[in-house]
């Protein structure tokens, strides 16, 4: 089910993809509001964003809680808040690039839904765009002297060696290609999400390979992080599946599945 979005062209869009989330959505709407409706920004700096120009895609992954009823109880009172609904259990990857393909907004931010990085920290990732970059992606590893809740020991190290098998098999310089905290120009980008294939965790390090292929600027920002110990994220198993999506992006541009604009096809 989804409801009316409004008429306006909004500044930011911003998607949360959602798998049984019911115990932290609401909370998670209200510090955004709360953020929006206060927020104050000096003349030349990050965007002016006001409440009528954001709305937040909450992209319900087939969760099997009360996640859809409580994003469509948000949206009656809330105008900005809008459910688009996979239908079924699909991933993390697939309900970005729903969220992301569905998004109205000038610009687009996929957040986790615990906000693990604070919603503030947007401001970083708006004043690299200002800058002339088309996307602004979070790192926890630049300043891990922001994070104020880690990792266990066995997920970080995990962490820094997935991040290592990511630079040699993708050729992507960056530090932290995982924290679920990114921001994008919308339609200069819009054709990352239309090649995406990826639809579980791995999908991070496709959506930056894409960017690099099609000559987009991307800057890497150190942000605050806490972890929540109700990740979904299984280190063990999900590591594998994800170092198998490093291979399969890396196969996908040699087979020249991810067709730059203007390539034969």
């Amino acid at each position: 089910m989804s409801v009316p979005v409004p008429r306006s062209v909004p500044e930011l869009s911003i998607i949360i993809p959602a798998y049984n989330e019911e115990g932290r959505l609401a909370r998670t709407l209200a510090r955004i509001r709360e953020y929006f409706a206060g927020r104050r920004v000096p003349p030349g700096m990050a965007p002016h964003i006001e409440m009528d120009q954001l709305e937040i895609l909450i992209v319900d992954d087939g969760s099997k809680d009360g996640t859809a009823r409580i994003a469509e109880e948000w949206a009656q009172e809330m105008p900005a808040v809008r459910l688009v609904s996979n239908g079924e259990n699909r991933g993390k990857g697939y309900s970005v690039r729903h969220g992301m393909l569905e998004a109205r907004g000038r610009l687009a931010l996929f957040t986790d839904a615990d906000l693990s990085s604070p919603i503030e920290e947007i401001e970083k990732l708006l004043a690299a765009l200002a800058a002339g970059d088309d996307i602004a992606i979070g790192s926890r590893a630049l300043d891990r002297s922001l994070i104020s809740v880690h990792q266990s020991r066995h997920r970080e190290l995990a962490g820094i060696i997935f991040n290592g098998f990511v630079r040699v098999i993708t050729g992507l310089p960056f530090s932290d290609t995982q924290c679920g905290f990114k921001i994008f120009r919308r339609e200069r980008t819009r054709i990352i999400f239309e090649q995406q294939r990826i639809e579980r965790f791995g999908f991070d390090p496709e959506i930056l390979f894409l960017a690099k292929r099609h000559g987009l600027r991307t800057a890497e920002v150190p942000v605050r992080w806490a972890h929540d110990a109700a990740t979904k994220v299984q280190v063990l198993r999900d590591s594998v599946m994800m170092f198998g999506d490093l291979l399969w992006i890396r196969w996908n541009g040699l087979l020249g599945r991810y067709p730059k604009k203007g390539d034969a096809r």
